[in-house]
């Protein structure tokens, strides 16, 4: 089990984490989002003990990660910009993993070569963007981490080889019971693989629970209505959002899913059904919820 607990971090001035704390189950897909500069980089590399926080502590198994040989070797932290020497190339940096991560798989490593289109001699500062986060995950999954943290892992790569990423991590979840975090603004590419998720926005969560809990609150609704529809029709529902196209609306409401269906109803729709809410949008109304939305941004 991985605990953040009571997480602060400055940077002069600025307060980039403040007071965090949550928990990410062992072997869980674990999806960090959150609103422009939140914290969610400075977070990441204070769980693979890269920052040391100035309050509070990360554990692993009840371990602190920062400074910590013995638990680091468990971790692997590809940042947004993955890091390369001048002459750098996957083949060089395999030998280097080799004697670094005990949990080294060559099988792997070799399974791996023949997936990706990269030439392993190759040096990597020479690739394009979606080439090097290739070449780093490929280096990454071939030391069987326990923890893998990923940002912005699916920027810049083409949707076949999103698609084989997300299937390795399942993979890697299945069979070692790795757990993944993945912090990203590519929340349709979350939705795909993660059970729970973190929100976090200016430097303080939100909201962390299992992805389809957080959905539970939240509700999208499709009506037809025959006559226009008087203001403040619907007072008595806490409605987030309203979009119109001709007469179909959609609604997004937070409440009891069967109270909601029961006041739209009282209304004599035409046409009336309640859809699957997207992570987009339970992230927008979190977001709306705390005075982060266009409306104010706009102001």
């Amino acid at each position: 089990m991985l605990e953040i607990k009571n997480i602060t971090k400055t940077f002069g001035e600025k307060t980039a984490l403040n007071d965090l704390s949550f928990t990410i189950p062992e072997g869980s897909v674990f999806g960090l989002i959150g609103s422009n500069g939140s914290g969610k980089s400075t977070l990441l590399r204070i769980i693979s003990g890269i920052y040391a926080p100035d309050g509070g502590c990360v554990e692993i198994n009840g371990e602190s990660t920062f400074e910590n040989p013995e638990v680091k070797e468990k971790c692997f932290f590809i940042p947004d910009f993955p890091y390369f020497y001048n002459n750098s190339t996957v083949s060089t940096l395999a030998a280097l993993y080799k004697e670094m991560y005990p949990s080294w798989s060559e099988e792997k490593y070799q399974k791996l070569i023949c997936m990706f289109p990269i030439g392993v001699n190759d040096r990597i500062i020479n690739m394009s963007k979606g080439m090097q986060r290739q070449a780093a995950l490929m280096l990454a999954l071939s030391t069987c981490p326990k923890y893998i943290l990923l940002d912005e892992i699916f920027d810049g790569l083409d949707p076949v080889v999103r698609q084989l990423i997300k299937k390795l991590l399942m993979e890697m979840v299945a069979e070692n019971k790795t757990t993944v975090i993945i912090a990203s603004h590519n929340l349709r590419e979350l939705e795909d693989v993660c059970d729970h998720i973190g929100l976090i926005h200016k430097g303080g969560i939100i909201l962390e629970k299992e992805l389809d809990e957080a959905k539970l609150g939240i509700h999208r609704v499709q009506a037809v209505f025959e006559n226009e529809l008087g203001e403040g029709v619907f007072k008595d529902l806490n409605v987030v959002n309203v979009a119109r196209q001709g007469k179909m609306m959609t609604l997004t409401v937070k409440g009891d899913g069967e109270q909601i269906e029961n006041a739209i109803r009282e209304l004599k729709p035409i046409y009336m059904e309640m859809l699957p809410l997207t992570l987009e949008e339970v992230f927008i109304s979190e977001m709306e919820a705390v005075g982060y939305d266009i409306d104010n941004i706009l102001k």
